[in-house]
């Protein structure tokens, strides 16, 4: 298949005009004679979205532990132009933990976005800030639990958040840093604690803001960790009711285009209309684009990827190729799969988005198949 009449994405983020040939699910650089040609209309061509940080959506989370719910969630990301995602677990029962794994393991990415990997989120986090996450299920950090559930997920965890000022955190991320990407998350660390938890190996930082103290010119905290420590990476969840737009901004000219990454954190009710829904077992209320506990506390997105992007650049003033980079090239360098997907390269499974000028979606490609 060719698609013709469409203006390319580039790593360099800028686009160019051009056409994409692929065959057998892989983009190659030169179609057959025979090849089917679509025309994009003058759209653009970006690749599959790669989501590293969310929980569900239409009825389906991850900590539902079931086949059913990841063929859901896969289904609904793909009709969304998400085409690889690394799901999120949430601080649930141990019991519950290795159920779920098992069963990612099983998954055999029949249909819809594939499954790359999942976001260990919880339990070794602060109850301080544990934001949605459920307190009775917290705990230490533990080598051994990580390892286990690594073994019963195939090796599908890429990223395990920690808490760095709890017991055990330091020695915990000297154990495990060369196994998988170590974030911060749901913390209360200072600057120099979690600037030690950087220098030991951590090199990520879990939706940056939420769930962490505040940057102030005297208490710089994890974001200013996280800005000084160049290998690391950090998740922004731009649905415009985490973050405001200024700070999002903000933050894009701190860290650099390189090192950011758009997640949307989306919990079961995105898709769905407003309700009451569950999140990690505790009733969530939805109301439009915002989820929160009873108390109010937020608790997720109800806000796919791809809108997270039109949000991005249509009411945040973030460059739409900037913001393409962010959702593709950089999560999927940092979870490892960029030799097979994140961006349009001979040799790269197919995974494609064709949107229209207004960035409204015009088709998708996974492995060369239209969903």
């Amino acid at each position: 298949m060719i698609i013709k009449n469409v203006l390319i994405f580039d790593e360099d983020e800028t686009f160019h005009p051009g056409e994409v040939a692929f065959e057998n699910g892989k983009i190659v650089k030169d179609a057959s004679e025979t090849a089917e040609v679509v025309d994009g209309e003058g759209g653009y061509l970006i690749p599959g979205l790669v989501d590293i940080h969310f929980h569900g959506c239409v009825g389906a989370d991850m900590c539902d532990g079931s086949a059913e719910a990841i063929d859901t969630i896969a289904k609904y990301e793909a009709s969304v132009g998400v085409t690889s995602m690394a799901p999120a677990t949430m601080t649930v029962s141990e019991d519950e933990l290795h159920v779920i794994m098992k069963t990612a393991a099983a998954h055999k990415n029949a249909a819809g976005a594939k499954l790359v990997g999942i976001n260990m989120e919880g339990p070794f986090i602060s109850e301080a800030k544990k934001g949605a996450q459920a307190a009775e299920h917290i705990r230490r950090c533990d080598v051994a639990l990580f390892r286990e559930l690594q073994k019963d997920a195939d090796g599908l965890i890429k990223l395990v958040d920690i808490a760095p000022e709890t017991e055990g955190a330091m020695e915990f991320i000297d154990a495990v840093k060369d196994e998988v990407v170590v974030s911060v998350a749901h913390t209360e660390a200072d600057y120099d604690t979690a600037k030690e938890a950087y220098d030991r190996g951590a090199r990520h930082a879990t939706h940056l803001y939420n769930a962490m103290p505040p940057f102030s010119h005297r208490a710089p905290g994890v974001i200013g960790a996280a800005c000084d420590t160049q290998a690391c990476r950090v998740e922004l969840i731009c649905d415009g009711v985490h973050i405001h737009p200024a700070a999002v901004r903000a933050t894009f000219q701190m860290f650099g285009s390189d090192r950011m990454i758009m997640i949307s954190d989306s919990m079961r009710a995105t898709g769905l209309s407003d309700g009451e829904y569950t999140l990690g077992g505790q009733p969530v209320f939805v109301t439009g684009n915002r989820a929160t506990l009873k108390d109010g506390t937020i608790a997720g997105s109800a806000t796919n990827l791809m809108d997270c992007i039109r949000v991005a650049v249509k009411e945040m003033g973030i460059p739409f190729a900037t913001a393409v980079k962010c959702a593709t090239v950089n999560p999927a360098k940092e979870i490892g799969i960029f030799e097979q997907c994140g961006s349009i390269t001979p040799g790269k499974d197919a995974d494609l988005v064709i949107l229209n000028k207004d960035l409204s979606l015009q088709a998708v490609y996974i492995g060369g198949v239209k969903q």
